[in-house]
């Protein structure tokens, strides 16, 4: 072997050993690259998790508040609805009494009666007739019409009654 070829030898184990080094070198650089970046990745999946755990807490929150408003509107229906029904039930039992006296005759219906001197048709009072309003003439009403009156007059109190737990359920649900 001439010296020429023995240099060109170890030029060439020189360059091997180099290129070696170098491939051993990107390795460990490329070993280090892949732990940093999973380090990265490892803090952005928890300030991901940590965001979507504030996100979820905060819609939780939410829906607690909703569901706490919506049943404190049910109870104010409820308390209303009970209210309406106390009212509806009351009324009822008055116009039952109402109704049972005048067909016992207990009670009687009368109307005041305008007096015009000027036409001379003034109806004259039931005689005995006891009367709170001392002045006026009354004359009492039929139990058959009377009855009719108290129907209407019922169905006069359901309707207001009615009217008010509507105007109720609204305020209560009404933000």
């Amino acid at each position: 072997m001439t010296p020429v070829q023995k240099l060109g030898g170890l030029v060439l184990l020189v360059l091997v050993l180099m290129a070696g080094a170098a491939g051993v070198a990107w390795e460990v650089q490329d070993w280090r690259m892949g732990k940093r970046l999973a380090e990265q990745l490892s803090e952005q999946s928890a300030s991901h998790q940590k965001d979507l755990d504030a996100i979820t807490g905060e819609a939780w929150g939410q829906q607690r508040a909703e569901q706490d408003k919506r049943l404190a509107a049910e109870q104010r229906a409820s308390a209303a609805d009970q209210q309406h029904t106390k009212e509806l039930s009351d009324a009822q039992r008055n116009q039952a009494r109402l109704r049972d006296q005048l067909a016992t005759a207990d009670v009687r219906l009368s109307v005041l009666l305008a007096e015009d001197p000027a036409s001379g048709c003034n109806v004259p009072a039931a005689p005995g007739a006891a009367s709170v309003v001392h002045a006026a003439r009354r004359a009492q009403l039929d139990p058959a019409h009377a009855q009719r009156i108290i129907a209407i007059t019922d169905d006069g109190d359901n309707a207001v009654i009615a009217l008010r737990a509507c105007q109720a359920y609204v305020r209560a649900v009404a933000p």
